[in-house]
Formats: C-alpha cells, sequence, structure tokens
C-alpha cells in the first residue's frame, strides 16, 4: 500500500479530526509542521503563536505514542520550507507520498493554497462543528436576512440543549436581558484558571522570544494550557468558580479586573482542544444540578451553539472576499492607540492595554469599545480587521472576519447585524468604570473635555443617514437627532470632524 500524507494544522488538534479518521495508522504519516507563512500572515500576538506551537508539540507526541508516525517540523528547523504547502511537498519527497488527506482549513487563505498545491490534497469538511456546511446553508437558503437568534433557536431544537420537549427551558429561548448588570470589585472573583508552563512549553516560549521579538504584545507571564487535560481543567475551574455569575456581569468591564466570570476557553475551542457540543452539555448539566442559574447557562451555551457556528456558517456561505468588504466606504487609517500608544481616552486604554498583556479583552470590550470607536471614526474595516486578527488568542479567520467585518463594523451591509452597534460614551458608563478615570467627560456632549464617543456617535448617523434612517431599529435616533436645536447639532459635527482631523494627523487623543 502506498502510504499518503494526513496533515494536521494548529488549530485541529483533536484526535477525531476527519483527516485523522480517514487515515491509515500503519500506513499514512501525518505531517505537522510550524510554518513562517502561518505564524507571519498577520502579526500574531505572541501568546497565541506560543500556544498554537506548544499544543501542537504536545499533540503530535500523544499521537506518536498512540502509534502514528508524526512527521513534524519546528519552526527553527534549517530545513523548514516556510510553508503548508512546501512542508507537504518535502515530506512527500521522502515518503514517497503521493497523496494528501487534510481537514478542509478554517481561512480562505489557507484553502487556496492547499488547492493550488503542487501534489493531489483531498479536503474532508470539518466535522468538530455542531452545523455542517450543508446544514447552515439549507437554513439560509431564501431568506431575506440571516438572523442569529432563529438559526440558534434550530441548533437548541437539533441538539435538544435547554429544552423541554418542543420548548425551550425557563420558557424563552433567550435571557439576554437578565445579563446586562455592571460589575463591582470582589476580591473573592477567582477569574479564569491559569497554568505554569511546562518544559515544552518553556522551549517554546524561549523561541517565541528570539523568533518574533517585535510582535505587538507581551509574551510573559504564560498561563494558558496547551494540552487536552488543562484545556478540561480550565473548563471545569470555569463551570465551578465562573458559570453561577456569568450571566450578570457577561457584559460588564472593571479596572484591574479584566476577566470578571468569562471562561477564556474559546482558543481551546477554536485550536481543537475541547469539543464544543461537550462542552454546551457540560454548562446544561451545570444547570440541571442546580449549581447555575438559567441565564448564565443560557448565555454561555448562545456564544457557542448560537453565535460561534453562525459565523462559521456566514463566512463560508459569503466566500473569499467577505473579509475585504467595505459597505460603508470607510478608510481612515487604525490610529496608533490601538497599538499600544497614547491615548486620554480610558476605555480605549484599558481595552488596549489588557489586549497587549494577556491577548485577551471580552466581546462587549471588542464590540462596543474597541469596536464601536473604530466605526464611529470611519477606520478602515480591512485594518479593523487585521488588527482583531493579530491580537487575539482565539482569532482565527473564519470566526473573526464575521464579527469583526460583520458585526463591529458593519462593513458587510448587514449580513451579519440587522443594524449598525454603535453608541455614545453613556453605554460605556452604564457597563463600565472606565469612565471615571478618563480625561474625558462622559456627560460633557460639546464643548471642551466632551467625550468623543458623544460627538462621534452623531457624527456616524448624519454623514449615513441615508443608509440607515429608515431602519426601524434606528428611527428612534434619527428623531433624537432632528429634535436638536440646529446650532447644537452644527458644533456636534464641527467638533468631530476637529477630533477626527487631530487624530488622523497623529495628535494624542
Amino acid at each position: 500500500m502506498v502510504s499518503r500524507l494526513i496533515l494536521v494544522l494548529g488549530d485541529q488538534l483533536t484526535p477525531s479530526v476527519a483527516a485523522l479518521t480517514a487515515a491509515d495508522k500503519g500506513a499514512d504519516t501525518v505531517v505537522m509542521a510550524e510554518v513562517r507563512d502561518e505564524a507571519t500572515y498577520v502579526g500574531h500576538h505572541p501568546k497565541k503563536i506560543a500556544l498554537i506551537f506548544a499544543a501542537m508539540r504536545k499533540f503530535a507526541a500523544r499521537l506518536r505514542k498512540a502509534g502514528w508516525q508524526v512527521a513534524y517540523t519546528e519552526y527553527d528547523d534549517p530545513c523548514n520550507a516556510g510553508s503548508i504547502p512546501g512542508e507537504l511537498l518535502r515530506r512527500a519527497d521522502e515518503t514517497g507520498a503521493k497523496e494528501v488527506i487534510a481537514t478542509r482549513p478554517g481561512e480562505w487563505r489557507l484553502i487556496k493554497a492547499l488547492e493550488n498545491a503542487a501534489l493531489p490534497v483531498r479536503l474532508l469538511e470539518d466535522d468538530r462543528f455542531i452545523a455542517s456546511h450543508g446544514e447552515f446553508e439549507a437554513w439560509a437558503e431564501g431568506r431575506k436576512e440571516l438572523r442569529m437568534e432563529y438559526f440558534y433557536r434550530e441548533m437548541r431544537r437539533k441538539t435538544g440543549l435547554l429544552m423541554e420537549g418542543d420548548k425551550p427551558a425557563g420558557g424563552k429561548w433567550n435571557f439576554d436581558h437578565d445579563n446586562r448588570k455592571p460589575a463591582k470589585s470582589d476580591l473573592f472573583r477567582q477569574g479564569p484558571a491559569a497554568f505554569a508552563p511546562d518544559d515544552v512549553t518553556g522551549t517554546v516560549l524561549d523561541l517565541i522570544e528570539r523568533a518574533f521579538p517585535n510582535n505587538f504584545g507581551a509574551l510573559r507571564p504564560f498561563g494558558y494550557a496547551t494540552d487536552e487535560a488543562g484545556a478540561q481543567a480550565a473548563l471545569d475551574h470555569f463551570i465551578e468558580h465562573g458559570l453561577p455569575q456569568f450571566g450578570d456581569y457577561q457584559d460588564a468591564m472593571l479596572t484591574g479586573d479584566p476577566h470578571l466570570c468569562h471562561a477564556l476557553i474559546s482558543a481551546y475551542l477554536n485550536i481543537g482542544l475541547l469539543d464544543p457540543l461537550e462542552t454546551c452539555q457540560r454548562v446544561e448539566a451545570a444547570w440541571a444540578a442546580g449549581d447555575a442559574p438559567i441565564n448564565a447557562a443560557e448565555g454561555f451555551i448562545r456564544q457557542i451553539l448560537g453565535w460561534r457556528e453562525f459565523v462559521r456558517g456566514v463566512y463560508f456561505l459569503e466566500g473569499p472576499d467577505y473579509a475585504r468588504r467595505n459597505r460603508l466606504n470607510h478608510h481612515r487609517k487604525l490610529p496608533d492607540m490601538y497599538w499600544g500608544g497614547e491615548t486620554k481616552m480610558n476605555c480605549i486604554a484599558q481595552a488596549v492595554g489588557q489586549t497587549r498583556d494577556l491577548a485577551y479583552a471580552h466581546h462587549i470590550q471588542r464590540l462596543m469599545v474597541t469596536g464601536n470607536f473604530a466605526l464611529l471614526a470611519g477606520i478602515n474595516p480591512n485594518e479593523v480587521h487585521e488588527w482583531y486578527l493579530s491580537v487575539y488568542i482565539d482569532a482565527f479567520e473564519w470566526v473573526e472576519a464575521p464579527n469583526a467585518v460583520g458585526m463591529s463594523q458593519f462593513a458587510d451591509g448587514g449580513v451579519v447585524g440587522s443594524k449598525p452597534y454603535v453608541s455614545s460614551g453613556n453605554y460605556i458608563d452604564r457597563m463600565s468604570d472606565y469612565c471615571a478615570g478618563c480625561a474625558y467627560s462622559v456627560k460633557a456632549k460639546v464643548g471642551e473635555g466632551a467625550c468623543p464617543f458623544n460627538l462621534l456617535y452623531w457624527h456616524f448617523l448624519d454623514r449615513h443617514r441615508d443608509r440607515f434612517e429608515k431602519n426601524p431599529r434606528m428611527a428612534q435616533m434619527y428623531r433624537t437627532w432632528d429634535r436638536m436645536d440646529a446650532a447644537k447639532r452644527e458644533t456636534v459635527l464641527e467638533e468631530a470632524d476637529a477630533f477626527l482631523y487631530r487624530m488622523s494627523a497623529g495628535e494624542v487623543v
């Protein structure tokens, strides 16, 4: 029998992944490689590269222990071809293999690279997700709008999660109304599980330090799990300590407490160390046992069963050009404060600072602070997309692009969301303690020291009036704008223009 190459990528670290399931352990060779092309196509946060490389090395060791033949290439191997297709060709020359079996990657960029490889690559669908591409396409067919809430209900029915017969548990599909409480400091809040680097991870950290000295973000301290056992321990810790209050405070933001009750398991899900359905079932079981309220369990499950599955469906349904869309025609450059440059806006400083240090910010910090500002200010969504893809440990394009390009920047014209997620400073003030420590006044609508969000909010609505004034979810905002004194409207627009000019000129804002 002629052996084949079985490609396992750094976000496919699951023993039952399609390519391994289709392989012959006695004849085929598993190929895994830490390559330049994957590590540098954007300037990934060093913690992200470290997590993936360390987890890959441990997964390769696990496969070898299970009897697989594994050809593994480390990043600094002088024979490293620098790309996945190059490594496949090199290993084919070594083994005589004439075919590659691979699980379909989660990025169009890499799918294209494999389709254009110098030897045949058979791509298998990634069945680690709860909804297949075919299921999502069937659900989407004929719909004028794709809305996560309705897709989520179908996934609830399919899986039986939080269902009582054909009715949702608790009488409602969605308990989001209960999940918008601001948080207060709590010395007894445990935060997510942290893991001391072992020898394998320590060796990888040293490599990353040498190979990526200029990437944005702090490599150390490094506390992420890098194998399945650690990821399961992180989930156990969250269910015991974080889940009971997760729902109440999932939208809250608090200085000095970046994690609150969040699980920090999205990276483990996205590289294959946790199974999404099993994770949801664990949370459902905690609710059924009385260990967590339904608003917490439902809110958590919705993020995975609903949102995670939905955005993957959108990414592949919309096609390879999706991440480059710019329907609002925004072209300002991403300001330096997103890369740690000085800013007077405390909310941006807090969100970017913890992103730099932790490779993490939760969904509201991403959507309603950094994303909200970028949208209001008219930043080029392609730059926003690349920033999110670069700086977060859980960012892979299939999940990141619909969140950034679609939900955050409305650059897809409404494929993901029915309206742009924009707000004045009031929302941030209500959900955080950031405004109390800011050089700007969230109460000031105009004049010296007025919160930039307050100015830019109306500026955004005014310049995009033709597009949004007939949106029923935005009509009230336009009525409020129209009732405003004409002189005040003019002042708001002039001061917003002045702010944007200063920002584009490189001044500290």
